[in-house]
């Protein structure tokens, strides 16, 4: 059996470090191929083999190393071969979403209750410092604000602590349960500091502070953490709610109303908005026989849609399933950095430790106890591997996610990153470059009264040139043919009357029409019986409106572009000159498109393919980066890295800027995340000639992974 891809969402994630002990854990189980894990997503993905390992036991796991899947214990969730539905995904997903909302209101309680408990110990201590049992009082709310409002902390570090791990939680724990313990001793048994001469050092304020401030910081993460995964949400919103439409039904959409299924417009007419799911604000015409997609609004006509596709089948299902298995991808820069923050924990633990050793027993008259005590607590808040963990993961999701509200779909991390170092970008000519869809242009006829033969004749066809002139003769009735035939390669001849007549793109006699046409780059087509010539046309699929515009904006970004096509050169070069193109590779059959770009990336050329059809796969295959237009055939679409569900080329200079925003603020942010850490960690030390009290590095620490995630929000902003 073929490996599987699939998205689980993991519950208990806290920072880097965690990252990677799940995705090692699942790593090691035989018949896994390759997982990645987002922190920013909370999710893992995994590939592997439903003969050799099952979703159970990578759910083990996991759990083994401390954590959890989001899948209930009496959850089938798998089919009768052991493998996870493919419906599976999307319902462990929503799952998991409501999980975490409910997670975050409690997060968000304990975080205001932590709030008033430090403020009044703020006041207590600084404004009413003869209170009643102050100290007391001072205990208490601590206590409280410690092991209630701080107990996810604890309790999570307590779990990593059995797997001889350590992570976010460990320090932030150790930070307050150090100061709550050292502070509890001196109210308990203030004679150990009076017997010196010195008076009992009392804490309390420190701990309340550092949990209020933590819990701010990570109810700020997840709500910015949220914001990066909102493009998913609102395709998801659009989903109808489960219904019994089968393949082949026939549903109807009232005006207002989102339609819900994939198929055929079998009555009516409309205008549908798209725009969710191509990026294009203009309402689309939608006629009998026009296809229309789940999710989409039917604006102002009552229409009846015959199901084509339903369920996880639609469009919408598979640009929900790209996107998501895009954003939990893992790229390579996203795996340097998880290698370094499995050993970040360790190394503050023991930074922490020696700096509590020194100022406890080095420092002379600068140090003492209390002082290596505050000195380790600040080192064990102020660290933030969190930022480190979330740099890449934020700025990717929400840039993956922007792309998909422009109707732009990445398949993996790395795409996205891949794509600011593109060259040079060759496109397809028919259906990329130009409408797909070719029309008569021009037409000359020496026997009007044969066109009900030629219609009759081009609605028998298969060439797609035929429906060009079937539209162009749709007032005419078709005569009744007999002996109707292909010949591959040269056109369709008939019998009417007695008179056999032929189509193509031969023919015996001289037209000066035709020969004037050809050289305009037209295709011209014949229509003649055994004895003259009856009509000539000629047909031309036009530019798309927007293909101009796109190679201009990639010349302006200095992006070369190249046409590549199998049609013939004076037909290229027509449609090239008219959106600006200079070098074409015309009559190119597929393995020449191929040779082509491997040719190009030869000269040191990072190359992006752009086609739609069968014929395009093999150079989609080859390029560095391939992208498919999303109206074309299924194949293209499979084998590129990049889907434009609208077809428009303008959507690939804003690809490639989008690329290249991305990719700075992952720079942004892991120089940021590193440069913190460089310089708060030995500031906790002391090293520096100001002093960091506990309260302030639980406040910068909080404060610096809300900066990495709000910087990376700004991708959703374009």
């Amino acid at each position: 059996m073929a490996t599987l891809k699939k998205n689980f969402p993991v519950e208990g994630l806290g920072c880097a470090a965690c990252v990677e002990r799940v995705r090692g854990a699942i790593k090691d189980l035989k018949g896994v191929e390759d997982v990645s894990v987002s922190l920013a997503s909370n999710i893992a993905q995994v590939e592997y083999d439903p003969a050799v390992v099952k979703a159970p036991e990578i759910r083990q796991a996991v759990r083994d190393a401390g954590y959890d899947l989001v899948i209930p214990e009496d959850y089938d969730f798998e089919d009768e071969q052991n493998v996870l539905r493919e419906d599976a995904e999307a319902e462990l997903e929503e799952r998991a979403r409501k999980k975490r909302r409910k997670e975050l209101r409690r997060l968000k309680f304990d975080m205001y209750l932590a709030i008033v408990i430090a403020a009044v110990v703020m006041l207590l201590v600084y404004a009413f410092k003869d209170f009643p049992y102050k100290d007391i009082v001072l205990f208490v709310l601590a206590t409280i604000s410690v092991f209630w409002c701080g107990r996810r902390f604890i309790s999570t570090a307590a779990r990593q602590a059995s797997h001889m791990t350590a992570t976010m939680d460990t320090l932030v724990s150790l930070s307050t349960i150090v100061a709550w313990g050292f502070s509890t001793f001196s109210l308990l048994f203030p004679k150990v500091w009076s017997s010196q001469g010195l008076t009992a050092p009392i804490y309390f304020e420190s701990c309340a502070l550092i949990v209020a401030f933590i819990l701010i910081g990570r109810v700020l993460e997840e709500d910015a953490k949220n914001g990066t995964n909102e493009s998913v949400r609102k395709l998801m919103d659009l989903q109808p709610e489960k219904n019994r439409v089968s393949v082949g039904d026939t549903v109807k959409v009232k005006p207002g109303a989102r339609i819900p299924v994939d198929g055929v417009v079998v009555d009516g007419e409309t205008y549908v908005d798209e725009s969710l799911l191509t990026g294009e604000p203009m309402a689309v015409f939608k006629g009998v026989g026009a296809k229309v997609y789940t999710g989409t609004v039917n604006t102002n006509g009552l229409i009846r849609v015959r199901a084509e596709k339903t369920g996880s089948d639609t469009m919408l299902s598979s640009i929900i399933k790209m996107v998501r298995d895009a954003q939990a991808s893992r790229s390579k820069i996203q795996g340097i950095v998880d290698k370094v923050a499995t050993i970040f924990v360790p190394v503050v633990l023991v930074i922490a430790l020696a700096a509590f050793v020194y100022w406890s027993f080095f420092a002379g008259d600068a140090g003492g106890f209390a002082k290596g005590i505050l000195t380790m607590v600040a080192v064990l808040v102020i660290a933030c591997p969190c930022s480190l963990g979330l740099a890449t993961p934020t700025a990717l999701i929400a840039g993956i996610g922007k792309a998909a509200e422009k109707g732009i779909l990445i398949k993996d991390a790395d795409t996205l990153q891949v794509a600011r170092s593109i060259d040079t970008v060759v496109l397809d000519k028919t259906g990329t470059l130009t409408v797909g869809t070719p029309t008569v242009t021009d037409e000359y006829w020496y026997d009007p009264a044969t066109k009900g033969i030629l219609k009759a004749m081009e609605l028998g066809s298969s060439h797609p040139i035929a429906s060009a002139i079937v539209e162009e003769l749709k007032e005419v009735t078709p005569s009744k043919i007999e002996d109707f035939a292909e010949v591959p390669g040269k056109g369709v001849e008939a019998s009417y009357d007695d008179m056999r007549y032929f189509v193509g793109n031969t023919t015996s006699e001289t037209s000066l029409a035709g020969q004037q046409w050809e050289k305009e780059g037209k295709t011209v087509f014949y229509f003649s019986d055994q004895d003259r010539l009856l009509a000539v046309f000629a047909v031309s699929d036009e530019p798309k409106e927007s293909s101009k515009e796109a190679v201009l904006s990639l010349g302006e970004m200095g992006i070369e572009t190249v046409m590549l096509t199998g049609d013939r050169q004076e037909a290229a070069m027509q449609i090239a000159s008219k959106v600006g193109i200079s070098r074409v590779m015309a009559s190119m059959l597929p393995g020449d498109k191929a040779q082509f770009i491997t040719e190009l990336q030869g000269q040191k050329k990072k190359v992006a393919m752009v086609g739609d059809g069968i014929n395009d796969s093999a150079a989609l295959a080859g390029a560095d980066l391939s992208i498919a237009m999303g109206k074309g055939s299924d194949i293209a679409m499979d084998t590129s890295m990049v889907t434009v569900v609208s077809s428009e080329l303008t959507k690939i200079p804003y690809l490639v800027n989008l690329s290249k925003k991305t990719v700075k603020i992952i720079w942004e942010n892991l120089g940021w995340a590193f440069l913190y850490n460089v310089i708060a960690i030995p500031a906790a030390c002391g090293l520096f000639k100001f002093s960091v009290s506990p309260a302030l590095a639980a406040g910068l620490m909080a404060l610096s992974s809300v900066l990495v995630v709000t910087n990376s929000l700004r991708l959703k902003k374009d």
